[in-house]
């Protein structure tokens, strides 16, 4: 998988968390934008969106396909093509907002600026972390020919992934061999 850069969030309230990762790249906007904010593009690295009405205050539907079949519904709360693709679904995961803007590689690549607004336990917050690198990871892959095969999904990544996370934010000082 690719070298995706660690998110990071912030709890407010005690329970509700932003999510945030920046992602550079090697892949025109538009490519990108198809990827973030289209039903034939979301499946190759994160959910069956079905519908999908790709305007302000359109009706949206994600599905998980790695066997979970969990779904969630709500509507497209910004919409600003090729820039901004926002989702707000239910239950979890909140509010999803992917923004894009070209990379420093000029309008061979792009910045994908991500952030998700969701409520729940911290565990719950170190998880949604993993979960979202793991599938930037997966992004990363189609947008180079490789979309996911649902069907052969495990969990070992998401599962290593949250022990990183959970590393990471242990109190420094922080000491490897």
């Amino acid at each position: 998988m690719s070298e995706i850069p660690l998110g990071r969030s912030e709890t407010h309230d005690g329970d509700a968390h932003l999510l945030r990762f920046v992602v550079d790249l090697p892949h025109p906007v538009p490519v990108v934008w198809a990827a973030v904010a289209s039903p034939e593009g979301l499946p190759g690295w994160l959910c069956e969106a079905d519908p999908l009405e790709p305007r302000l205050d359109g009706k949206v539907t994600l599905r998980r396909l790695d066997g979970d079949d969990t779904e969630a519904s709500g509507l497209v709360t910004a919409w600003d093509p090729d820039v901004v693709a926002e989702y707000t679904v239910g239950p979890p995961p909140g509010r999803i907002r992917f923004h894009l803007e070209p990379g420093s590689g000029g309008e061979g690549s792009t910045v994908l600026r991500f952030t998700n607004e969701v409520r729940g336990p911290a565990e719950h917050r170190l998880d949604r972390l993993a979960g979202w690198h793991e599938h930037f990871e997966r992004l990363a892959a189609a947008l180079a020919g490789h979309p996911t095969d649902w069907t052969a999904w495990t969990p070992e990544r998401r599962r290593h992934l949250r022990e990183l996370y959970e590393r990471d934010e242990a109190p420094w000082p922080r000491w490897e061999p």
